[in-house]
């Protein structure tokens, strides 16, 4: 099943959040965050039942005043 994953760089950490359901990571490299990610995403999806796709999510920019 292909995710959709955002990773943002919070010194000295990598953050991986997946932007198809509620779950994150982070390590010391993209590498190993993804990793993470991955194992994260198998506990919680483990005993779901998955559907065949998912709908990409809907990625926008926008200003805020300040």
């Amino acid at each position: 099943m292909k995710f959709t994953v955002a990773i943002t760089h919070h010194a000295p950490w990598f953050v991986a959040r997946c932007l198809d359901v509620d779950v994150a990571s982070q390590g010391e490299s993209v590498d190993e965050e993804l990793v993470n990610l991955k194992e994260g995403l198998s506990l919680y999806l483990e005993g779901e039942e998955l559907p065949d796709t998912l709908e990409p999510p809907v990625i926008t920019t926008f200003l805020l005043p300040a």
